[in-house]
C-alpha cells in the first residue's frame, strides 16, 4: 500500500507541474482569458480531488501522521487557490483590473509555489518510506 501511496504522490506532483505549464500557456495565449485559462481551471479542480485521494491513501497506508497532514495541506492549499481568485475577482468587480485585485491575485502564484514545495516533500518522504518497507532480498 505504501508503494501505491508513493505512486499517487508522484502523480500529484506531476499534476502540479502541469498546472504551472497550463498557467503559463494561458498567460501567453491570444484567446480571451476565459478560454485560455480553462484547462488551468479544470486541472485545478482535479488537483483538489487528487490531493484528497492522496490524503485518504496516506491514512489507509498508515503513513506517519505528519505525512497524512501534509497530504491534507495540499488539498487545503488547492482550495485556497480558488478562494484567492474569488477575492481578486471581487476587487475587480467592474471587469477592469485594480491594483488591489492584482496584488491579491499575486498570492495565487505564491500559494502555488507552496503547493509545489509541500507536494515535493510528500513525494520525497513517500519514496523513502516505500523503499524502507520493501522486503530485503536474499543473496544466494
Amino acid at each position: 500500500m505504501r508503494k501505491a501511496f508513493a505512486g499517487l504522490a508522484a502523480l500529484l506532483m506531476l499534476a502540479v507541474v502541469a498546472q504551472f505549464f497550463l498557467a503559463a500557456s494561458g498567460a501567453f495565449d491570444t484567446a480571451p482569458n476565459d478560454e485560455s485559462f480553462q484547462p488551468h481551471r479544470m486541472l485545478g479542480g482535479g488537483i483538489v480531488l487528487l490531493s484528497v485521494l492522496v490524503t485518504i491513501a496516506a491514512a489507509t497506508a498508515r503513513m506517519p501522521g505528519r505525512l497524512i497532514g501534509l497530504s491534507g495541506l495540499v488539498a487545503g492549499l488547492a482550495v485556497v487557490q480558488f478562494l484567492i481568485k474569488a477575492v481578486a475577482t471581487a476587487f475587480d468587480g467592474t471587469g477592469g483590473s485594480t491594483t488591489a485585485g492584482q496584488l491579491v491575485f499575486g498570492l495565487h502564484a505564491v500559494n502555488g509555489l507552496a503547493i509545489v514545495a509541500v507536494a515535493g516533500r510528500i513525494v520525497r518522504q513517500a519514496g523513502q518510506l516505500s523503499r524502507s518497507a520493501a522486503p530485503a532480498r536474499q543473496v544466494p
